[in-house]
């Protein structure tokens, strides 16, 4: 992928309305043969910043287009709309959209002959060193390429598989030219830990993790990111909305306080740490991907006024949200539930509408981690240190995800 002069600085600030108004002129020109692919994707006249990430050095949009969702198999209109704002970095994992992510992807690239021009980013489930090399080069064949710009374990929780045969494989494929860069995504309890392990660990080049309005007063985890950013690692930020349950009304009354919405403001607030090179959204519709982009090629930053609603919005819905630390309620419970996977597919189902993915997640888990009748979580409730109402949440999730 070219590497591009970083730049976060625009000549305009446009609106929303701007970018639809560009998006329609500009638009794709598709083939007639086919009904699908592209014989040329024309460039918008406006570019979404870019910042270098880390260790890399490669340049990359502020804003990634997240691939945990449908896409077309033939020719993915979101992702050309994406491209055409600059937003040509895909994030795409094996599971994905149960496992059509890679291929979608694929065929998007083979079709507008971008491959040189976007960065693919993929990811694994099997953090065993040989399942790993396996998963990768089945990456390949779906992704129709012959590298990969980075690879990542995905949902990563013990730092000891980082280990030195992780690394031997990783060698061997960087000598075979299949991958450029290497690192791991993390959506647990323990994400100051990995970050400080990205830190010690050479060989980590970016970590995608969750972060998000609720967590930049958390000492510990501003810790573990000025010594990753010390280290030149990467940093990625995900599930940026923060939130694992539904809080429509809350939503609405912030709202109407700002020019940003919901979304847009905690993206913008995310932007504002220059410790964070790019923030991923699953953008499954054209309005979503037109008014993210619109966030980030707007220059002018959150008043104080609106800095200030995204914390009384974060204290409002406190006790709302999962932070992921089920290692502390987990224990708690005797039972083989898995609280933090059902609230974070609560929170795909509630926050991000993809109520088909939730659901097929949530009954990929064990029998016997989808079954809360007798179930007692008055001592997890006791040791969620949010005082989240997970007996009341996990309850909705067997209803409305089953």
């Amino acid at each position: 992928m070219k590497n591009d002069k970083p730049t976060d600085k625009l000549l305009t600030s446009p609106t929303r309305r701007d970018v639809l108004k560009t998006g329609a002129a500009g638009g794709l020109v598709l083939a007639a043969s086919l009904g699908v692919g592209p014989t040329t994707l024309e460039a918008a006249s406006l570019q979404v910043p870019r910042r270098v990430l880390g260790k890399t050095g490669e340049t990359v949009p502020i804003l990634l287009m997240g691939g945990a969702m449908p896409l077309d198999q033939r020719f993915d209109p979101k992702l050309a709309e994406a491209y055409r704002y600059g937003v040509n970095y895909y994030d795409a994992a094996d599971c994905y959209a149960g496992g059509t992510c890679e291929t979608a992807v694929g065929a998007f690239h083979q079709r507008a002959k971008l491959r040189d021009k976007i960065w693919i980013t993929s990811k694994s489930d099997e953090h065993d060193p040989a399942g790993f090399e396996k998963t990768f080069n089945e990456s390949l064949v779906k992704l129709q390429t012959s590298y990969i710009d980075m690879y990542f374990l995905h949902m990563l929780r013990d730092p000891n598989k980082l280990s030195p045969e992780l690394l031997k494989v990783l060698e061997k494929l960087k000598k075979e030219k299949k991958v450029k860069f290497f690192g791991f995504s993390c959506h647990h309890g323990n994400v100051p830990e990995l970050l400080h392990k990205a830190a010690a660990t050479p060989w980590v080049d970016a970590v995608m993790y969750r972060y998000n309005f609720r967590q930049y007063g958390n000492a510990e985890l501003n810790k573990a990111m000025d010594a990753a950013h010390a280290a030149k690692v990467g940093l990625i930020a995900m599930k940026t909305q923060g939130s694992a349950v539904s809080f429509e009304e809350k939503r609405h009354e912030f709202e109407q306080s700002g020019k940003w919405n919901k979304y847009q403001a905690v993206l913008k607030a995310v932007w504002a740490d220059e410790r964070i090179s790019a923030a991923v959204s699953a953008m499954d519709n054209l309005d979503k991907l037109h008014e993210n982009v619109a966030a980030a090629l707007d220059k002018t930053k959150l008043t104080q006024a609106e800095s200030n609603e995204i914390w009384r919005y974060a204290a409002a819905t406190r006790s709302l949200a999962c932070d992921g630390c089920d290692h502390l309620c987990g224990p708690q419970v005797e039972a083989p539930v898995q609280i933090g996977p059902t609230l974070r597919y609560l929170m795909y189902h509630d926050v991000y509408g993809h109520a088909d993915t939730a659901k097929e997640l949530f009954r990929a888990l064990p029998p016997e981690a989808r079954e809360f009748r007798h179930v007692d979580f008055r001592a997890a409730m006791a040791a969620c240190p949010n005082g989240v109402d997970i007996e009341r949440h996990i309850k909705r999730a067997a209803t409305v995800l089953a």
